[in-house]
């Protein structure tokens, strides 16, 4: 059974994911539809790509992901839909759909070539995207989408050393998964070196560690503290390794 799964910047309050879902619901109303993300990094589809690509393991095949972090609406960019690995995504052509892309075993692009009479310029998410992501949900694409060979993501980093999100605790989760060979590591974020722990309770509190997060990611916590405030971080900053251990 398909799921809609929302992920987007519009924040919790507003009009916005209330009008994306009552099109999901005239359309596919015995869908259910989760908002899975509501504050993804504002304006900024490259940090929320390998958010995006790291939270969609939760979630089973035949589900489809509503994606809107869209600063150039109404511009050149492509509506598309991603197939990959069994899930499907439907979104702006602006890299936030990318990263599933190139970790994804198998990836196949559709552009999305059907358009309501009625099409704001400014609110693609309700008028394009939600609609399809309905129309995917109950197998009613036909004609709707035209599919297109992808070669331009050579350049496109399976992982990203940087800080992509922070959580209502202020923990910051960066866009690197997590591997065997980081264990043990000294993590260097803002000029400052934090050893890794396993879980919170093992360090002292208001100590800072990097940890292997619940989506499979390296991420910096401060123990019955705050991360991004205490160490100074922000969305972007540079993450890596030391090579002295």
């Amino acid at each position: 059974m398909s799921q809609i799964i929302l992920f987007t910047d519009f924040g919790a309050s507003g009009p916005y994911l209330g009008q994306m879902e009552s099109v999901l619901r005239q359309t596919a109303p015995t869908v259910p539809v989760i908002n899975l993300l509501s504050n993804a990094p504002i304006a900024n589809p490259r940090l929320s790509a390998y958010l995006l690509a790291a939270l969609r393991h939760s979630f089973p095949v035949n589900s489809i992901f509503l994606a809107v972090v869209d600063p150039g609406v109404g511009g050149g960019r492509r509506a598309v839909v991603l197939r990959a690995d069994g899930q499907s995504f439907v979104g702006p052509d602006n890299g936030l759909l990318n990263t599933v892309a190139v970790q994804a075993e198998n990836a196949q692009w559709s552009e999305i070539i059907w358009r309501p009479e009625q099409c704001s310029i400014s609110f693609h998410g309700r008028d394009i995207f939600a609609s399809i992501a309905a129309k995917l949900a109950i197998n009613a694409v036909d004609h709707l989408l035209q599919p297109f060979e992808r070669n331009d993501l050579s350049a496109w980093s399976c992982d990203l050393a940087e800080v992509i999100y922070f959580d209502h605790y202020g923990n910051a989760m960066t866009g690197l998964r997590y591997h065997e060979t980081y264990a043990g590591k000294t993590l260097i974020v803002n000029e400052v070196a934090i050893k890794q722990a396993d879980t919170f309770g093992s360090v002292q509190k208001q100590r800072a560690f990097w940890y292997k997060n619940s989506s499979g990611l390296v991420e910096v916590a401060v123990n019955k503290g705050h991360a991004e405030q205490q160490l100074d971080l922000e969305l972007g900053m540079r993450v890596g390794f030391s090579v002295e251990q």
